[in-house]
């Protein structure tokens, strides 16, 4: 083997005999940062000056080939060569070039190996373009390569879901040409590279491959774009890929190159790519807290769950899907085949499906014991409690878990309001217990609001977000007050839709606004299937709490107190006849409005969708504020991953306060002094909204000081 000078530190070049392998470094996941498209561009071109070269070999150092482009430079001034760039001469190269695939070859890694000649992967290969997700689309190549290699359909549903393939998956789709047992990249490429050199095999240019079935494509494309718009709700970049598709189908492949990246740069500028890209970056944010990294988590290899409802099940369910062994405890023998049964049914329905086997039912299953006995968990490593939402009840279970459970064993309430230090407060051990609350349906939603009671242990805190991440959860660290970071908030802007309700908005109106902004659901749509009694009971045991100067809309007790909770009861704020699923306008609803504006004396006025969210947005950022400044929330991006994750709030938009950054605090906080001139209890301006106003800052100033 002869070395070559490096072409840059990132990027190495060495000659294994005739072969240059060209070796990408840049840890941790070789990141096509500007110093690697760099690298690249002159390895290509010392490939094509030197005469010793007949073939090429791009392997990734470490644990990838290359997992994307570099984020943090999105949005800045693009420094040269761009990647396109840089595909174009892998591709126009004159002598033969492979990639070698192993762990991740995504987004612009995957442009990248298309860009080559020839594709081999490893077994543990993952290629995808997930662009999508970041609110873009892949600009150096992939929208014109992928459907010339794998055929319309499966790259345009790739780069639609932005779900990567498997290596085996990948070679079915005609994304690799070869797939070869093995760990080490550099072995099976240059074996590769020495078979296709025997075989004479030629330059094979990705560029000049032929589209199968161009007129079929095209009326595919048309009816996927109708598809699309109704999915991607607002959306902007799943319009934009299916339009490069078309112009890989319908222009010559230059001229392709030229449409998809004009696309691109619209993707880059619009706010959606900032949103998203908050919102990726926060993610990965959120976990650094204080706590997990002073401390190292206990064990946590079995786990019991206390209450065998809707949500103690989908706990358990959450549990057994991450592999551990669980035991539920209920009160009494039909309560535990209930809780059985509960589980069950969430396996049942992905049996059905065709999603899991028998075999793997009964495996997971054989994990899981029901009981009635509290003896039964004594050596449990974590309990998490799921009863009724009442603290007398969660007291008296964790006085029984305070008899029977082990030394140091994480003890955890699923509380989703109550006063977690009261809790704990019930125990002789006070540091082992934390609030874990998941969010319903618990298996499947990401959240989980990790709550840090005032005598909790940094190590129990640390345990809990390493199970987060076991569960596949997005963990977000929460102090104690009523509602935590997200219900609390939620009470908040609820609040103001209440009043808007009562000043002349109908509950229909205000919902359809609410989708128009991106959420899946209005506030009133989510009340009825969250079940209209849970809130009532809430009201209700606030109620002496409550200030006797603050407003207070009884529409939604009106209608608690008719029966109607929701989708469970067939209607609540909608109808839901024979059991549907979506509602319809309720016109005694309507009639139930009228007559409490009418007690109240209130003359009914319109509002405008606009109208509607700026004072649902303002009430949800202000709120915000608040609780970021009394520390509940550690930063506002905790805020802001609360809300994507677990509230439903557009993912486009990064979080709401992500949302008041990019569409300015000033403009937040004069709605909000306008607002309370009607009402200035309510309308209250949060101190740090108006420090950050009066400094010139954002929320964003504060995620960086964190």
């Amino acid at each position: 083997m002869h070395a070559a000078a490096a072409a840059s530190s990132v990027v190495t070049t060495a000659l294994h005999g005739d072969v240059l392998v060209v070796t990408i470094a840049n840890p941790p996941v070789n990141a096509l940062g500007a110093a690697v498209r760099q690298g690249l561009l002159a390895a290509m071109q010392q490939a094509q000056a030197d005469a010793a070269v007949v073939a090429v070999l791009l392997v990734g150092a470490g644990k990838a080939f290359i997992a994307g482009a570099d984020i943090r430079e999105f949005g800045k001034p693009p420094v040269a060569p761009v990647l396109p760039e840089v595909c174009r001469a892998i591709e126009n190269l004159n002598k033969p070039v492979v990639a070698v695939l192993h762990g991740a070859a995504l987004g612009g890694g995957l442009e990248v190996a298309l860009s080559a000649h020839y594709r081999l992967a490893l077994p543990a290969a993952t290629l995808g373009l997930p662009e999508v997700n970041l609110g873009l689309l892949p600009g150096s190549g992939g929208t014109q390569r992928a459907p010339r290699l794998m055929g319309v359909q499966a790259a345009t549903a790739m780069m639609l879901s932005g779900q990567p393939l498997k290596a085996q998956a990948a070679l079915q789709a005609g994304l690799v040409d070869k797939l070869v047992e093995g760990t080490d990249p550099l072995a099976a490429g240059l074996a590769y590279v020495r078979e296709l050199l025997a075989a004479n095999a030629p330059v094979r240019r990705t560029r000049d491959l032929a589209i199968a079935e161009p007129q079929a494509a095209l009326a595919w494309l048309e009816e996927q774009k109708t598809e699309t718009a109704k999915k991607s709700r607002g959306l902007f970049s799943p319009l934009k890929i299916i339009e490069c598709v078309r112009a890989a189908l319908q222009l010559p492949f230059d001229e392709g190159m030229a449409r998809e990246r004009a696309l691109f740069m619209e993707c880059i500028d619009s706010p959606q790519r900032a949103g998203l890209i908050h919102a990726f970056f926060a993610e990965r944010e959120v976990v650094k807290v204080p706590e997990a990294q002073a401390a190292q988590p206990r064990p946590a290899a079995s786990i019991a769950v206390i209450g065998g409802g809707t949500m103690g099940a989908g706990i358990a369910v959450a549990a057994l899907d991450a592999g551990l062994p669980v035991t539920m405890i209920e009160r009494d023998a039909e309560s535990i085949a209930r809780g059985r049964a509960n589980v069950e049914k969430v396996y049942n329905a992905l049996v059905a499906k065709g999603r899991m086997t028998d075999a793997a039912q009964a495996a997971v299953m054989a994990r899981y014991t029901g009981s009635t006995s509290y003896a039964d968990i004594a050596n449990v490593d974590l309990v998490i409690e799921a009863v009724f939402e009442d603290i007398e009840v969660k007291k008296a279970v964790f006085r029984e878990l305070d008899r029977v459970c082990k030394p140091g064993a994480v003890l955890a309430t699923n509380t989703s309001y109550l006063d977690i230090d009261a809790i704990a407060a019930a125990t002789g051990r006070p540091q082992d217990v934390i609030g874990l609350h998941f969010f319903s349906p618990a298996n499947i939603m990401k959240l989980l609001e990790i709550v840090v009671p005032a005598k909790v242990a940094p190590d129990v805190v640390a345990t809990a977000f390493e199970l987060a991440k076991k569960l596949k959860k997005v963990p977000v660290r929460a102090g104690v007050c009523d509602g935590f970071i997200g219900n609390r908030i939620l009470a908040v802007y609820k609040q103001a839709a209440d009043y808007l309700l009562e000043d002349g908005a109908s509950p229909y109106e205000i919902d359809a606004a609410v989708r128009g902004f991106g959420f899946a659901m209005g506030p009133f749509q989510v009340t009825d299937l969250a079940g209209g009694d849970i809130g009532w009971a809430t009201r209700k045991r606030r109620a002496a709490t409550r200030d006797p100067k603050a407003r207070y809309v009884e529409i939604a007790d009106r209608i608690c107190e008719r029966g109607w909770f929701g989708q469970k009861t067939g209607r609540g704020f909608y109808l839901y006849p024979d059991g549907a699923r979506t509602g319809q306008p309720d016109p005694e609803v309507l009639a139930v409005v009228d007559a409490e504006r009418a007690k109240k004396g209130v003359t009914p006025r319109s509002f405008s969708a606009d109208e509607i969210m700026r004072r649902y947005m303002a009430a949800m950022v202000n709120e915000g504020a608040k609780v970021v400044a009394e520390g509940i929330a550690l930063r506002p991006l905790d805020v802001d991953v609360t809300f994507v994750a677990g509230y439903g709030f557009p993912r486009h938009r990064g979080g709401p306060m992500k949302w008041a950054d990019m569409t300015g605090l000033d403009k937040v906080l004069a709605d909000i002094r306008e607002f309370a001139q009607e009402d200035p209890l309510f309308w209250q301006p949060a101190p740090l909204l108006e420090k950050l106003v009066a400094e010139g800052r954002n929320f964003d100033s504060m995620n960086k000081a964190a």
